[in-house]
């Protein structure tokens, strides 16, 4: 059996070298380094009985290029998708609430992410190092953008933060030379040191003002 499963459903191991993976429906949860370093892996499709993805789960899953996440997924941990420098784009389910610390670290094919409005806070890390994104959306149910969430996002052009942020975490967007307008509204209170480093493009910053 490919599948190590323990007694609550939770997956514990992947020893299989496939390609393309299917998890199985008596998986409720993809445990913390499930699938460590898989480099046979190019494509994963998660059923609706997983409820959780843990911590490093497809850490380092270097040719990982697509992954189907279902809405019954409420949590993805920290690393989840760490190294993965194939994947190219992801929908996040808008059962998730918050995208954790390292989650998408290094993934750096990714061009495009949809984040629902669902999401209320962007990790620290959560995308550094994806040099290949060009634009992203923040919904306007994010309040928080975490230490370095985005640094060397090299290809980054632009930016709106919704005015339901209140805080940039330091050196957040650091190293996003291609960065050259980003639109912060009143809402934010706290802009930690560094936060735009490195920004050797940017030359537009409005601060928008709803009053």
């Amino acid at each position: 059996m490919e599948f190590k499963i323990d007694k609550y459903g939770v997956l514990t191991e992947y020893m299989g070298n496939a390609s393309e993976v299917t998890i199985s429906d008596s998986v409720t949860r993809i445990g913390n380094s499930a699938f460590w370093d898989c480099k046979s892996l190019t494509s994963i499709t998660i059923l609706d009985s997983v409820t959780e993805i843990g911590k490093g789960a497809f850490l380092g899953c270097k040719n990982l290029t697509s992954i189907t996440i279902p809405d019954s997924v409420t949590k993805i941990g920290d690393n989840a998708f760490w190294g993965c420098e194939s994947l190219t784009n992801i929908t996040i389910p808008d059962s998730v609430t918050r995208i954790s610390n390292g989650a998408f670290y290094k993934c750096r094919s990714l061009t495009s992410i949809t984040i629902p409005d669902s999401v209320i806070k962007i990790g620290d890390t959560a995308f550094l190092g994806c040099e290949s994104l060009t634009s992203i959306t923040i919904p306007d149910s994010v309040t928080r953008i975490g230490y370095s969430a985005f640094v060397w996002c090299r290809s980054l052009t632009s930016i709106t933060i919704p005015d339901s942020v209140t805080e940039i975490g330091k050196g957040a967007f650091s190293g996003c030379k291609s960065l050259t307008s980003i639109t912060i509204p009143d809402s934010v209170t706290s802009i930690d040191k560094n936060a735009f480093s490195g920004c050797k493009s940017l030359i537009n910053i409005i601060r928008n003002s709803n009053t």
